[in-house]
């Protein structure tokens, strides 16, 4: 691991001290997993978004359309 130097204002620094402990890990674990989470949510973002271009340069046709509602119509959900 790299050692990073990291400027947090008061109000910030205070609330990961505070959330560090709820958690019983050490203030630079939870940089690091909140760094990662929001990396990952990024990386899906940026996925969703590559899709809906996609969509956009080729839409779906109205028999795909038809087609898919179809599938929608018979599918089955676990009850609950």
């Amino acid at each position: 691991m790299e050692t990073i130097r990291l400027v947090l204002d008061k109000p910030l620094l205070a609330a990961a001290n505070r959330e560090a402990r709820k958690a019983k890990i050490n203030r630079s674990a939870l940089i690091r997993r909140a760094l990662n989470d929001y990396l990952k949510r990024r990386r899906e973002e940026e996925m969703w978004e590559r899709e809906r271009q996609a969509y956009l340069k080729q839409p779906i046709t109205a028999e795909e359309d038809e087609e898919a509602a179809a599938w929608f119509k018979v599918q089955a959900w676990p009850e609950e």
